[in-house]
């Protein structure tokens, strides 16, 4: 049973720093593409946030949040990360941890994605 499970969340002031990590369990991921989504308060949508699959080292951004935010991960572990810097108010959401059944490509949607965590919510104070 695949099970992926969130952690790092926090309140953080604007300008901060914080960093999630993913644990997955169930089966290897290495050949599948692991990303973060976020949902925002109020909206209805999950957001892409950035993706990794092991083997290639191939990541994608959200362009709105490259330079501030880095994915990356621990094979060993089976553990990816989201270091996010410089944090703003509007990066406030929970963030959830998400991977493909299948392997190979990144997708940006959540629909392409087939396990979920339960997510961990990420706070920045103004």
């Amino acid at each position: 049973q695949v099970r992926l499970v969130e952690s790092g969340g926090g309140l953080v002031q604007a300008g901060g720093s914080l960093r999630l990590s993913c644990a997955a369990s169930g089966r290897s991921f290495i050949n599948n593409a692991m990303a973060w989504f976020r949902q925002a308060p109020g909206k209805e949508e999950r957001e892409f946030v950035a993706a990794v699959i092991s083997w290639s080292g191939t990541t994608t951004y959200a362009e709105s949040l490259k330079g501030r935010f880095t994915i990356s991960r621990d094979n060993a572990k089976n553990t990816v990360y989201l270091q996010m810097n410089t944090l703003k108010p509007e990066d406030t959401a929970v963030y959830y941890c998400a991977t493909r059944g299948s392997a190979g490509i990144i997708g940006q949607r959540p629909i392409e994605y087939d396990y979920w965590g339960q997510g961990t919510q990420v706070t920045v104070s103004s």
